[in-house]
């Protein structure tokens, strides 16, 4: 292994030579195993464990469950045209439940390997994963898996797999062009005839390419006839998919240097033309560090270590460090090179690497740099946690453990918010579904020792409004000295979902951010009005549409820090709002600094834009869910009564030989025991895979029950409703 990192170290030098990349797929399409061959191509796991020993899922549920929960990132080297070239890998999961990792691991990678299983073809979650890719400008290319089935099990004619493989590419080249921002769809197509697609199977360890079958003389027939001899045990030396597919890496995936020129505009917001925007953009190791944290674990005996890209400078050992979002300084006190579960302590790394750094407590999407600077876009998921469970330790004593625990949680995976209720005492986890909150639960039970008690599920809402204001609502301070007028009205649908694309960063805005102010005006908004936009907030506006007010900008922090609070907690159960237009349109405020703190300012804006809410006929909207069930074709009146019963919508249904795909549309709230509901209806033999997830107007007849039932669990007054 020391020969393996003196390798590495050596490679880390020369980042036309350096790749990163991840690997995603849908749940199942074979990912672990896949990563498990390329390892083992380059010397660092026996080629005969590969595929079975799923290196890359340490953990014991994983291993348990046979399915990938962490994302893992490992680094190896790679000769291609005797040139050593430095992979850095990132295994990311399948399940959606688990989909907030695939989003960070994308941070730190230029390039992802898409899996695609050959028998079940695009499914989903490969869209989903296409989807987070692209968002973060990572370049695809295809691996088309699992073609030992096509043979053996549905002996299917080399036509018939060729047909599939040309359904399978045009499919993935879709929803590249569709997804893709402008200039990146057609570029980013992929193709057999280049080699930016693959195929073969990582269970049986031999992968090919049109470029790979040429150079080395090998056939498709000689894959067939090897299956109907029996002799497949020997492709893994004709063509080894280690091989086949880091050349493939190399060949089409971009180097950092490459990709940070295009990536950078897109990720971080800082002026391009100062000396840290062109550092950032060239890869320039002698430039100033900025290293972004994608992954945070906590490791008993080392304490916090957080895995993430380095884009710009050199990263030391020692070195003095600034947290630009938690606005604290600390010191580096380790490097890493990571390989899955185990690290290898290095002196320094230079940019455009995937390292690991210890002695920092932080959190994915923290920007670390060495002095104050602007940080990178915070990390957005495509889906937001939408159910939620109380926890508490079943032995009192254990509670300041619990908290512990639920702190080092929230840093291991941040889809996972941890919430503290002080009025109820309750401790709160809202996750991305019954899976991710289960994992989450035995994990504090076997691995930190904790015994806990759970409350059943419980779903999160979000709040809204249906029309403008009908006046402005005045908010005062506790001293009567400073006053403050708000009106809300409903955020226009097309700046919404800009918001959720992307296309707009949620972030506090400063006069320099000219780019997204002239997407403002480019959606319709007036120029001058674009510039009056100061917050942008989970789906939410400020506008300051005050003139002349001389204080203002000595409390403007101020009120962002409560428009995000009443974000957070709408007026009619203290749930997150969303599509909120909040303009803040005069202040009278005293001139006495001393009686303009946060004390004053604090419950005079939250009271302000509360009210506002209210005389804006706030409503709930809540979670609804669109599923693809899969099941042999008798069991189509079941779950049709299946989606029926959990008041869901039938959204469409094919038939395909004897199966049947039907789409359904549920509120995550009927949702509970949905599994073995399918399971029990279609004899075990049926499947459902998460498509969308969005938020539906909550039918008026239920409304007034659920704002109810939460206010009372939430130790919330009925009547109270604005305060």
């Amino acid at each position: 292994m020391v020969k393996m990192v003196e390798k590495v170290m050596e490679a880390m030098k020369y980042p036309d030579r350096i790749r990163n990349i991840a690997i995603c797929a849908h749940i199942d399409h074979g990912k672990t195993t896949f990563s498990d061959n390329l390892l083992a191509g380059a010397g660092m796991m026996s080629e005969d464990l590969a595929g079975k020993a799923c290196v890359m899922d340490f953990h014991e549920d994983e291993q348990e469950r046979g399915i990938t929960i962490d994302s893992a990132s490992v680094s190896m080297v790679h000769e291609f045209k005797d040139t050593p070239y430095l992979i850095n890998l990132i295994d990311t999961p399948g399940h959606v439940d688990f989909g907030g990792d695939v989003t960070r691991a994308m941070r730190a990678v230029d390039g992802a390997i898409v899996l695609c299983c050959a028998s079940e073809g695009v499914m989903p979650q490969t869209e989903t994963v296409l989807r987070q890719a692209l968002k973060e400008r990572v370049k695809p290319i295809l691996f088309i898996n699992k073609v030992d089935r096509l043979i053996k099990e549905l002996q299917l004619t080399p036509e018939m797999m060729q047909e599939r493989f040309v359904k399978i590419i045009k499919h993935v080249n879709k929803l590249i062009m569709q997804i893709a921002e402008k200039g990146y769809g057609e570029k980013w197509q992929v193709n057999v005839q280049d080699g930016s697609v693959c195929f073969g199977s990582a269970f049986h360890n031999w992968g090919l390419s049109i470029p790979y079958m040429k150079a080395n003389n090998v056939t498709f027939k000689e894959i067939i006839e090897a299956y109907e001899n029996d002799t497949w045990k020997e492709l893994r030396d004709k063509a080894p998919i280690h091989k086949v597919m880091l050349n493939a890496v190399i060949e089409h995936l971009p180097d950092p240097v490459v990709a940070q020129n295009y990536r950078i505009p897109k990720l971080w917001h800082g002026d391009l033309e100062s000396l840290d925007g062109k550092s950032l953009q060239k890869c320039d190791p002698l430039g100033k560090m900025y290293f972004v944290i994608t992954k945070t674990t906590v490791d008993p005996q080392a304490g916090e270590i957080s895995t993430g890209r380095l884009f710009s400078g050199t990263i030391k050992k020692g070195m003095q460090a600034h947290l630009n979002m938690a606005k604290t300084d600390a010191r580096i006190q380790q490097v890493f090179v990571m390989n899955g579960a185990k690290r290898e302590i290095i002196d320094n790394v230079p940019c455009g690497n995937i390292v690991a750094i210890g002695g920092i407590k932080s959190a994915p999407g923290e920007t670390i740099t060495e002095t104050p600077s602007e940080p990178f876009e915070k990390i957005s998921h495509i889906f937001e946690p939408v159910i939620t469970k109380a926890i508490e330790a079943k032995n009192p004593a254990d509670l300041p453990k619990l908290i512990e625990t639920l702190k080092i949680i929230s840093k291991e995976d941040p889809s996972i918010k941890i919430e503290i209720n002080d009025k109820t005492g309750e401790q709160l986890m809202h996750g991305m579904g019954e899976l991710h909150l289960e994992v989450i639960e035995n994990r504090i039970v076997k691995e930190k020792g904790v015994d806990i008690k759970t409350s059943p599920p419980i779903v999160v809402y979000r709040e809204t409004i249906t029309k403008p204001s009908t006046d402005q609502a005045e908010g005062k301070s506790p001293n009567k000295h400073n006053k403050l007028y708000f009106r809300v009205e409903p955020l226009e649908v097309e700046i919404s979902e800009a918001i959720k694309k992307g296309e707009i960063p949620e972030m506090r805005l400063k006069k320099k951010n000219t780019e997204v102010f002239s997407k403002f005006a480019e959606l319709g908004y007036d120029t001058k009005i674009s510039k009056k936009i100061i917050e942008v907030f989970n789906g939410n506006i400020l506008v300051d549409e005050t003139r002349g007010i001389v204080y203002l900008h000595e409390i403007v922090e101020l009120i962002m820090d409560m428009f995000e609070n009443v974000m957070n907690a709408g007026p009619l159960a203290r749930e997150p709002c969303m599509g909120v237009k909040v303009k803040l349109l005069d202040c009278k405020l005293h001139e006495d600094t001393i009686h303009r703190g946060p004390a004053q300012i604090y419950p005079a804006v939250r009271e302000g834009i509360r009210g506002a809410m209210s005389l804006a006929t706030p409503i709930l909207f809540e979670p609804v869910q669109t599923l693809r069930f899969e099941a042999p074709s008798e069991y189509m009146g079941e779950i049709s009564k299946l989606i029926s019963n959990k008041r869901g919508q039938l959204l469409d249904m094919t038939q395909e030989g004897d199966s049947v795909t039907v789409l359904g549309k549920m509120p995550v709230g009927e949702m509970f025991g949905l599994s073995n509901d399918l399971r029990s209806g279609t004899g075990g033999r049926g499947s459902s895979s998460l498509v969308d997830q969005n938020f539906e107007r909550m039918p008026t007849e239920i409304q007034q029950k659920v704002v109810n039932q939460i206010r009372e669990r939430k130790g919330l007054k009925k009547e109270e409703s604005s305060s």
